[in-house]
């Protein structure tokens, strides 16, 4: 592992020490590959993904738009399924990146959206 992976990865740790999603107040955790972007809600109590979304569903690939915007509309889309579920609160885990740039868009876009954190 290079240096700032290694980096990012004890973030990670740090992060994670400090926040646990519940099934009422899932965990909504960001990955972020140098392409496309993804975004689950978890509840760590029974280790499941309840929902899920990314930058290469259909309905985002199809739009032609920078990723800054991708990321804002799958910070919507995975609002829209947490509501779908009943869940309007959520705990954001931003996975060790600088809470700036797509990671900001995601959250943005799922406030938008209707949640809340």
């Amino acid at each position: 592992m290079n240096n700032k992976t290694s980096a990012r990865q004890k973030i990670r740790y740090r992060i994670r020490k400090k926040i646990s999603g519940t099934a009422a107040a899932p965990r909504l955790s960001v990955f972020r590959s140098n392409t496309d972007i993804y975004a689950q809600l978890i509840d760590d109590n029974n280790g499941v993904t309840l929902a899920a979304a990314s930058s290469k569903q259909k309905d985002i690939t199809a739009q032609k738009a920078p990723k800054i915007q991708k990321s804002k509309m799958v910070g919507e889309a995975i609002a829209k399924k947490a509501l779908e579920l009943g869940v309007k609160k959520v705990v954001f885990d931003r996975s060790g990146y600088i809470y700036h740039g797509r990671i900001k868009a995601v959250a943005e876009g799922a406030r938008e959206g209707g949640l809340d954190f």
